[in-house]
Formats: structure tokens, sequence, C-alpha cells
């Protein structure tokens, strides 16, 4: 199974989140369990090219 990391916080009424790794993509549920569910249909999304302009996190080796 595979496991990404994850930013969350309660607004108000609303859990607001996104990946770790996507920062540009949040998403946000009435409960921390709808909030999950939809961090993974963005997962999902990502590799199927079905969320354009996708920014990805890496790092660089400086010498």
């Amino acid at each position: 199974m595979d496991k990404e990391r994850y930013i969350y916080w309660k607004d108000e009424d609303m859990w607001i989140g996104y990946l770790e790794k996507y920062p540009d993509y949040m998403t946000q549920g009435e409960t921390i369990e709808e909030l999950k569910e939809n961090l993974k249909d963005i997962y999902e999304e990502l590799p199927r090219g079905g969320i354009p302009c996708v920014r990805e996190l890496a790092e660089l080796e400086i010498a």
C-alpha cells in the first residue's frame, strides 16, 4: 500500500488539506474521513492527467 503525507487543518466547520507533494491542489471535507477520500481522489487523478499543470516536488543535490 502506498502512503502519501498530507497537510490539513480545520477552518470553521470544514477540514481543508492538500498532499505534501502537491500543495497547489487543496480539497476539503465536512469530516476528516471525507477530506481523506477527497485527497485520495486527487492522488488517483494526478497520474491519469485528469488535473492540468501539475507542479511536482523534487530535491536537487548541491555539491
